[in-house]
């Protein structure tokens, strides 16, 4: 080991001059807050030759465990020490702000509002280009930027061509299917949706656990188009608590179709009718029957004398 890195590694001895400058850093701290919050002297650090740096308590309010660090310094041979600099600086307790973290990190689903505008970025993995590159024109077409160029100075216009696409080409084509945009999503943003629709409407819900039934066997389910339709459908029951949402195919709830089919209610027979026959309903009772003796019943009044 050289006596280099000796030296180096070595601690600085503080210089005396500058350590005994304690009013003149405190002065300054005081200077720099105002009188009152600045505690009492809590150590000096060498921070090189002729470099000392005083730290004192900070009593501002807030301000836990936070020191006032005022370093002083003088010139080789001077015994006159001079300032340096004055800040206030964290200690190993001190109370200190959150790291801070970028808007697209801290932005969360539902943060959004009327009128917010949420840019994507333009190497977002979740999107993929929505055509190839072979509809790019040619270096001899009308819509290259050859062309403007040399078009532009001759004061014409340049038709863009793919406002209408030509039948037959990639665009038209890629229009058809649905294709026809800038950026669609890429293989990665399929799955991290997928895998965000599956943790809130699939299998491992506590929902999904004690239905009687997946989701796949409901009548319920509206399919959807794409590779996503093959494991996912929106609920159209507007009992479930999926109503309207996009919901795994493996997810389920007590209001599958076939989950309870109630049976159709009984109806009763229509009443029969007997219009051949007559039934005899006598005026007074039997002779036979009864408590009254016969001799007690007053006479019939047939309405004539």
């Amino acid at each position: 080991m050289s006596a280099a890195t000796t030296r180096s590694r070595t601690p600085r001895t503080p210089d005396r001059l500058c350590v005994e400058a304690v009013d003149l850093a405190r002065a300054a701290a005081e200077e720099a807050a105002f009188p009152g919050v600045v505690g009492e002297h809590v150590s000096a650090v060498a921070e090189g030759d002729r470099v000392v740096t005083h730290f004192f308590e900070a009593k501002e309010p807030g301000y836990r465990g936070w020191r006032w660090a005022v370093t002083v310094t003088r010139a080789s041979r001077a015994k006159n020490v001079t300032l340096d600099e004055t800040v206030l600086l964290p200690g190993e307790d001190a109370l200190l702000a959150p790291e801070w973290v970028p808007w697209s990190e801290r932005l969360r689903p539902g943060d959004m509002g009327p009128g917010d505008l949420l840019p994507t970025d333009a190497e977002d993995l979740r999107l993929e280009p929505g055509w190839s590159g072979e509809d790019a024109p040619p270096p001899n077409s009308v819509v290259s930027a050859e062309m403007a160029e040399l078009v532009e100075a001759e004061d014409a216009d340049v038709i863009d061509r793919a406002v209408v696409p030509v039948r037959g080409s990639i665009t038209s084509v890629a229009e058809e299917l649905g294709m026809r945009r800038a950026r669609v999503l890429s293989r990665y943003g399929l799955h991290s949706a997928a895998d965000r629709w599956d943790e809130s409407f699939g299998a491992k819900t506590p929902m999904a656990q004690a239905a009687p039934a997946s989701c796949v066997s409901c009548g319920f389910l509206v399919a959807i188009g794409g590779s996503l339709g093959q494991a996912f459908g929106v609920c159209a029951n507007e009992f479930s608590p999926a109503d309207g949402r996009l919901v795994s195919l493996s997810y389920g709830c007590g209001g599958h179709s076939e989950a309870a089919v109630m049976p159709a209610p009984l109806r009763p027979a229509p009443p029969v009718l007997d219009s051949m026959a007559t039934d005899e309903f006598p005026l007074r009772p039997s002779a036979d029957t009864g408590s009254v003796p016969t001799a007690d019943l007053p006479a019939a009044d047939l309405g004539h004398s």
